[in-house]
């Protein structure tokens, strides 16, 4: 069947995303380093934000929440007002970014919008995402915007399902093989990987896809003579 449906995940695949995070882990870790070394400070928040997945979900809201957490334990509940307010800062300043788009992305999106229905797949916290693809100028180009909870194969079904196209119509394009890719293989649709060049820990998987389904493209451009070849 040829592709009808063409859905992006959104950070780090539409716009700049992680950087922002590694850059306030960074200064986060230099703010508590009175209490444990920087690396051993991130292997702590790592494990509070995946903890805390099943709570929170994913995005900048719950990055804030991890951090103080994250804070609060390694400090023995010692914390300053004052480091705690720097936290809650640091999050207000990620959330009031500006965006920046990846190289092609709006060159893509304008060659297939008309030729296919686009979709945003994308995980994070409802209120800023719709804040960020409001920010972009994209939201003209999509005929759909799915805030996802998880990235799973059972969520690809729902989201097909809700957009009534067959799996074998499908392609999802993004920069996490985790969450973008291997589930959308698993249920019988397409995918093309993207890589940005830094990737948070937890979406990082050592595997290779050996799929007549699977397309890695270095750029984001590849994406329209890849939904025409299949």
């Amino acid at each position: 069947m040829p592709i009808k449906t063409i859905a992006f995940d959104a950070d780090d695949t539409l716009w700049v995303n992680e950087p922002y995070f590694q850059e306030v882990e960074h200064r986060f870790c230099h703010l508590l380093e009175e209490f444990l070394e920087p690396h051993e400070i991130s292997r702590e928040l790592l494990k509070t934000e995946i903890g805390n997945i099943p709570l929170y979900g994913y995005g900048i809201k719950a990055f804030i929440l991890s951090m103080l957490e994250t804070a609060a334990r390694i400090s023995n509940g010692s914390l300053s007002p004052g480091i705690v307010n720097q936290v809650i800062e640091f999050g207000k300043e990620m959330l009031e970014k500006e965006i920046e788009l990846l190289a092609g992305v709006e060159q893509t999106l304008d060659q297939l919008h008309g030729s296919y229905r686009l979709v945003v797949a994308t995980k994070g916290d409802l209120l800023d995402q719709e804040r960020k693809l409001h920010k972009s100028g994209l939201e003209k180009y999509f005929h759909h915007v799915e805030i996802m909870s998880e990235k799973g194969p059972a969520d690809y079904q729902k989201l097909l399902k809700h957009l009534d196209v067959a799996p074998a119509e499908f392609l999802m394009v993004g920069n996490s093989l985790k969450s973008d890719i291997i589930p959308v293989l698993e249920i019988g649709g397409c995918g093309v990987h993207v890589p940005f060049h830094t990737t948070w820990s937890h979406e990082k998987v050592d595997i290779k896809l050996d799929s007549p389904h699977f397309f890695q493209a270095d750029s984001i451009l590849r994406v329209c003579d890849i939904a025409a070849s299949i």
